[in-house]
């Protein structure tokens, strides 16, 4: 079981969803929004690599049983969480997975769809990007069926991406999941990384790139991976000819940055609120962080306690995470050069 965090996070879910199906595995994959129920995201997506389960001979029987497993679990959650929407193969089997309590179902559902997958022998890996979105008592469920089909040693596997306070989220879901999950973090490439994802696929394509290029892509970047790929593609689309070089990355840089203020980073500016823009603003303006709670309290002329709930949305929408005690950083990269742009000049802090 392993959580993933981090820019770039969502790439390599993916890939690594590719590998395990090369190795014959079965997945579900699944990215969780806000306002939206773990079963309504897994019951569909499950009922795939099920029935995918049940075209091995050897697991059909079990694999029978857990989409009849599936259809109880849909039914008796139905009432709870009304967002869940799944064709359904058979009738349930009374007694499996049914209750209509999350825990004690999802529990039964996995063991018997891990039973499934034992059989076959092949396991079950659940993909789940944007984990941190998932509600916390449904994310206590997911975590105790884990550690259930764990211990009776069931092939079920979750590979979960979500943002820095991922692992404190899980921490208070159950207090016993730092030990059954890791927690790498996918940050900026060293810089040997960092030239590589540039020089090698433009080689590839006969085009070299100026020291000069590459040296100003990686400081405007900062090695981040999805950044890479954005300055990459901008300075290819700049270059008339090989090599590629400082003034093409130069002109690049202009229409990557307006790419990004309006995909990536204002698709999370407009789920702001004014209170919460104005807050973000008053750390852009301490520079990328992380800063101390106090220091954004003195730039935005309020004291600390008065702005904890603000600061409790923000966490709770993915826009910033607390490192340590009395920290607050962006949760995604080169934000508070956005802030400024977007937001410039004093008029913020009327």
């Amino acid at each position: 079981m392993v959580g993933l965090r981090g820019v770039g996070k969502t790439v390599l879910l993916d890939r690594m969803r590719e590998d395990a199906e090369g190795a014959g595995l079965h997945t579900v994959r699944v990215e969780a929004p806000e306002n939206r129920s773990l079963p309504a995201l897994l019951a569909p997506e499950l009922r795939v690599a099920l029935l995918r389960l049940s075209q091995v001979e050897k697991a059909k029987h079990l694999a029978s049983r857990a989409l009849k497993g599936l259809a109880g679990f849909a039914k008796a959650l139905k009432v709870k969480y009304q967002d869940i929407e799944v064709g359904l193969d058979f009738d349930p089997e009374p007694g499996l997975a049914d209750n209509g309590d999350l825990e004690h179902d999802l529990q039964a559902l996995l063991e018997v769809a891990g039973a499934a997958a034992q059989k076959a022998g092949s396991a079950l890996v659940l993909f789940v990007d944007e984990l941190q979105y998932v509600e916390e008592d449904q994310l206590a469920a997911l975590i105790t069926a884990l550690h259930r089909a764990a211990q009776r040693r069931l092939p079920v596997v979750l590979v979960g991406a979500g943002l820095p306070q991922l692992r404190g989220r899980t921490g208070r879901a159950k207090s016993y999941a730092e030990r059954l999950f890791d927690f790498p973090e996918i940050g900026p490439l060293p810089p040997d990384a960092a030239r590589s994802a540039i020089v090698i696929p433009a080689r590839q394509e006969g085009v070299e790139v100026e020291n000069a290029a590459l040296l100003a892509i990686l400081k405007r970047t900062q090695g981040y991976p999805y950044f890479l790929q954005e300055w990459g593609k901008h300075a290819w689309d700049a270059a008339d000819a090989s090599p590629i070089t400082r003034k093409d990355v130069d002109r690049a840089s202009k229409t990557a940055v307006a790419a990004l203020d309006e995909s990536f980073f204002r698709v999370r500016f407009d789920r702001l609120t004014p209170v919460e823009k104005r807050y973000l603003r008053g750390m852009a303006e301490l520079g990328p962080g992380p800063h101390r709670s106090g220091d954004i309290a003195d730039e935005l002329k309020r004291n600390v306690t008065s702005l904890g709930p603000t600061r409790n949305q923000l966490i709770s929408k993915g826009m910033i995470w607390s490192p340590s005690h009395g920290d607050t950083a962006f949760t995604v990269p080169l934000f508070d050069e956005f802030m400024r742009r977007i937001m410039p000049g004093e008029d913020w802090r009327s």
